[in-house]
């Protein structure tokens, strides 16, 4: 029989996260730095809204585009947030999840044989999702002498007649970088002199430290050539709802709504009832947990530098991408011996791309004592290793 398979499916590798967390599965009192997901319950006035949409019996689907009230607080709450200002009937579509949000945006836009330059490390759905939608992902890597952020000079280089969009993430997964307004200006001025789409996906906008978000469609002259990505699994802790939302001039979102009507339908209704009570009535919880993971950031990076894992400071998300070159390992002989020896489980930077190679991805969204154990683990393994 022959393969049925599409040869860009075939194409694409398994996630390189998968194989270190099948082998913890198989071990006892795994202390997991390597899930990014954060480890609070989502607030319970959110549930409870949830929970009340559901006793009121609201189980049937809700418009396409969502419910026009919970996209009105989006609406309100980037402009409030950010200065940026999307129409909520025709500019923002509720999705499930961020994910479904960046698979419509890159569908909505791709021909087959058009390139996406994606800056790496970067989340490991990024280029997958590009080659799914017969894109060709281009990758530009990042460094730590930059603090993992993108220049515009870099993007440039990458461009070609083929180039449609720009791909960035920022507060970024895995490495914690975020970008300047001054770098952001120098990517945008790219994406206009070579005419191109950037996707901007902002997932941890919410969870940054002691700075400012910087949103890229607020950037003058961004607004109308952006599709920004955004959602609630991570500042609200909503991971299991599967909710996020997309925003986009409206003849671009009219394509990917079309994509949306045909394959989804519309986001889970008790889902879209309870992030309407998040952005609502959620900046509490979200300045506490973004509190709570500030105090673990400084546990975790003070630590491992004192044991010469080199590590930047990050600014954003809830992840610390150490160097471990110190170590005379690469970072998946890294990890696994970590795992195996001491019960750690991190994530390879080269899960994330060619250029996260010699890192780990370390989440400090765990509990503070969970950490505290991690790093003494740590510390035998560095003297055995160091």
């Amino acid at each position: 029989m022959r393969n049925f398979v599409a040869k860009r499916i075939q194409s694409v590798p398994p996630s390189g996260i998968r194989r270190f967390f099948d082998i913890a599965a198989t071990m006892k009192d795994v202390i997991s730095l390597g899930i990014g997901e954060p480890d609070f319950v989502t607030p319970t006035p959110i549930l409870r809204a949830g929970i009340h949409s559901l006793r009121l019996g609201d189980t049937h689907y809700t418009s396409n585009s969502g419910t026009m009230e919970l996209r009105q607080a989006v609406s309100i709450q980037m402009k409030h947030l950010y200065d940026v200002s999307y129409d909520p009937e025709e500019e923002i579509l509720i999705t499930v999840g961020a994910s479904e949000a960046l698979h419509l945006a890159l569908s909505a836009i791709l021909d087959p044989g058009d390139e996406v330059i994606v800056p790496e490390p970067c989340f490991v759905a990024y280029t997958p999702e590009v080659v799914f939608a017969d894109g060709i992902p281009v990758t530009v890597p990042t460094y730590v002498k930059n603090d993992f952020q993108v220049t515009g000079e870099e993007i440039e280089r990458a461009v070609t007649p083929r180039t449609k969009a720009i791909l960035i993430g920022y507060p970024n997964n895995p490495t914690g970088a975020v970008m300047s307004r001054e770098n952001l200006e120098r990517v945008g001025e790219v994406a206009k002199k070579n005419d191109l789409l950037i996707i901007s996906d902002e997932l941890y906008s919410r969870l940054v430290y002691h700075r400012e978000h910087v949103c890229v469609p607020s950037i003058p002259g961004l607004r109308e050539r952006t599709i920004l990505v955004n959602g609630f699994s991570k500042g609200y802790a909503m991971t299991g709802w599967r909710l996020g939302y997309v925003a986009a001039p409206k003849e671009l979102m009219a394509a990917m709504r079309k994509i949306h009507q045909y394959t989804i339908m519309s986001a889970p209704t008790v889902a879209q009832a309870a992030g309407l009570d998040a952005v609502l009535h959620g900046e509490y919880y979200v300045r506490e947990m973004l509190a709570e993971y500030d105090r673990r950031r400084e546990l975790l990076i003070r630590g491992l530098n004192s044991l010469g894992l080199d590590c930047f400071e990050p600014q954003g998300a809830f992840y610390a991408f150490p160097s471990v070159a110190k170590t005379g390992m690469d970072d998946e002989q890294f990890s696994e011996a970590l795992l195996r020896e001491e019960q750690v489980a991190v994530v390879p930077g080269s899960a994330f791309g060619p250029s996260g190679k010699g890192f780990v991805r370390l989440c400090y969204a765990t509990a503070y004592e969970k950490i505290e154990q991690a790093l003494d683990h740590m510390k035998r393994f560095m003297q055995r290793h160091g």
